[in-house]
């Protein structure tokens, strides 16, 4: 790459970190020179392990590092529009972790700043960098099953979030599902115009009573003409559920989970195998080295990163019609 490309980490809860530490182990031509949280001397002990050598409370001096190339926005989701638009006007740019927003019109300012400002601009939609997922969008794009007709989308978590964290989370639609809705838009390549959600609180009822819920099935209509099925549910007691369907006019693709090994066991008893992996950390971790690679090649050769911010955009409107949809007990056209 030529010169160093510096960055700041904005957050440094567990994503944040994975991210930083990410940068450090892989990338030897960015550097990470700054870190910023809230809880900045809880985390100075794990930077000071990483050679990070500014730890900040206050993310501001992040922006105002003219040292400094690029931010990744790891910190609460109510937090990126604005850091956004300071990052951006700051000339920075920027990797931020999904959602933008949940406001529509706070995602509009931010991208009308990164527009003006002429930076690069990723959104952390990790799953379309998955060595599976990639594999699907490419037979899906050179025509190997025809045009698209259905997709399904199986999308479970091994156990649900604490009321608390629902609480502040956007709900299921705009902080779980919203990867299910990025990516049938990246594997059919067709935007979503209508979505029906049928959703329950079948799993925890602190979730209900923070006002979410906890499983759904959620039928969209595409401008292509294929229809969907997304298969969500907070709790599967056997690990992370991640698989996907789709049928074309010429043939069907289908992902099963990843597991440990590919190990099968025969006895007179039982046939088994292993659980899929556990959570996301484990099951994703190569697509959250592969994004970050994907930011800054697109910063050295200053071309377009292959998450905009549109496709950051597009997931929260179908997310927002997904909770209306459930609230009404009626289907809703985008």
């Amino acid at each position: 790459m030529g010169q160093k490309i510096k960055v700041g980490v904005i957050g440094a809860g567990r994503i944040g970190k994975i991210h930083a530490s990410n940068i450090i182990k892989n990338f030897a031509d960015v550097e990470v020179k700054a870190v910023a949280d809230i809880y900045a001397d809880a985390i100075k002990d794990w930077a000071a392990e990483l050679g990070i050598q500014h730890v900040y409370a206050d993310y501001k001096k992040i922006i105002e590092d003219k040292d400094i190339d690029a931010v990744i926005i790891c910190s609460s989701t109510d937090t990126h529009s604005q850091i956004t638009i300071e990052a951006a006007q700051a000339g920075k740019h920027i990797f931020c972790e999904k959602p933008i927003d949940y406001d529509i019109a706070r995602i509009h300012q931010a991208l009308e700043a990164v527009k003006l400002a002429g930076v690069k601009f990723q959104v952390g939609f990790n799953r379309r960098f998955d060595h599976n997922f990639k594999k699907v969008r490419e037979l899906i794009q050179n025509g190997s099953i025809g045009d698209v007709q259905i997709v399904k989308v199986i999308s479970r978590d091994p156990a649900p979030p604490p009321a608390e964290y629902v609480k502040v989370s956007g709900g299921m639609f705009l902080d779980m599902t919203i990867h299910d809705f990025d990516m049938v838009r990246y594997l059919t390549g067709s935007e979503v115009t209508e979505v029906y959600a049928n959703a329950a609180v079948l799993v925890d009822k602190a979730i209900g009573e923070a006002g979410d819920v906890d499983t759904a099935l959620i039928s969209l209509k595409f401008a292509n003409g294929a229809i969907g099925m997304i298969d969500n549910c907070r709790q599967a007691v056997y690990g992370y559920d991640q698989r996907v369907e789709v049928l074309g006019t010429k043939g069907g693709i289908t992902v099963t989970n990843d597991t440990p090994t590919t190990v099968v066991v025969s006895t007179e008893c039982a046939v088994t195998a292993d659980k899929p992996k556990y959570f996301f950390l484990e099951r994703y971790m190569e697509s959250f080295e592969a994004e970050m690679k994907e930011f800054f090649q697109s910063i050295v050769t200053n071309t377009e990163p292959v998450v905009t911010g549109i496709d950051g955009l597009k997931p929260v409107l179908i997310g927002l019609a997904a909770k209306k949809s459930h609230e009404e007990g009626r289907p809703v056209k985008l």
